[in-house]
């Protein structure tokens, strides 16, 4: 079984500078066929209501609806771009939301000056309270020097599994003592902290030298850290590829980390992954 983390599907694709297809180079067909031709079985669909696609939580879920084979959704809800970020009544859009949605969870991306004290306050509080009582998958977008307030928040709520986008986004670059890189790596205590292994060209400074050798060190160190089962493989497609294509996603994992052994990379491609959808809302088909 392999199941992909982390995804997108728009409307209209959202990046500049602007492409020649803006009307199907980001549509989930493009998704569905590259996972047909990969041996994808699954797709937790990250959305993100981001220029021109405000309704993506709409698209997606009509998406999901006609694929439930085969997708799944995390809905965003009070991302950085939309409006209603940090304002008040976060808890009831977020009950909203996951009545509206066939979700297994919600994206939240987080700006990267934010101090954190919005997640720590009592919005905050009942925000995550919500989504542990609904059994909602947390897809969060924190860089390193947010985790603090990531891990009091998941010691707080244990009940969560919260999937940190693209490894958390260390740097290969970062120099010792490599903070960051531990700052991610300390998060690892909290069992119920679970990192998408995508984004390896994120990490690299060298954005088209795959393999990525120098992000496959930090790859090691975080399986080291987190283990097999909280590590779940994601392609970051369509946006991937600007940089690599999709099957390069699979074996930057697995053909180009060989200190994964390969019962570790079966849990690592999927089976974890799964495990986690099999207790969220709407979960996937037996």
């Amino acid at each position: 079984m392999i199941i992909d983390s982390h995804c997108h599907a728009w409307r209209l694709w959202p990046y500049q500078p602007p492409v020649p297809d803006t009307a199907s180079r980001a549509k989930v067909e493009q998704l569905l066929f590259e996972m047909d031709k990969n041996g994808v079985d699954r797709a937790l669909i990250v959305c993100a209501r981001i220029d021109d696609n405000p309704d993506n939580n709409d698209y997606i879920a009509a998406a999901v609806r006609a694929n439930p084979g085969r997708l799944s959704m995390v809905a965003d809800v009070d991302c950085l771009w939309w409006p209603t970020y940090q304002a008040p009544g976060a808890a009831g859009r977020l009950r909203d939301a996951a009545a509206a949605y066939p979700m297994a969870g919600f994206t939240h991306y987080v700006r990267g000056d934010d101090d954190g004290s919005w997640y720590l306050s009592d919005e905050g509080t009942a925000f995550f309270g919500v989504a542990q009582e609904l059994g909602l998958i947390a897809s969060m977008a924190v860089v390193p020097r947010l985790h603090w307030w990531l891990d009091t928040v998941a010691e707080r709520f244990p009940g969560i599994t919260f999937l940190v986008h693209h490894m958390g986004h260390p740097k290969a670059d970062e120099a010792p003592p490599y903070e960051n890189l531990g700052k991610i790596l300390h998060s690892a205590r909290l069992p119920n902290i679970h990192l998408k292994l995508s984004g390896f060209h994120y990490s690299s400074p060298n954005r088209f030298e795959y393999p990525y050798a120098d992000s496959t060190r930090i790859v090691q160190a975080i399986y080291d850290a987190y283990g097999p089962t909280r590590l779940h493989w994601g392609s970051d497609f369509p946006v991937v590829g600007q940089f690599l294509t999709y099957r390069h996603t699979l074996d930057a994992v697995r053909v180009h980390c060989p200190f994964i052994p390969k019962a570790d990379l079966d849990v690592i491609l999927g089976t974890g992954l799964a495990s986690v959808l099999a207790k969220a809302p709407h979960a996937p088909p037996a």
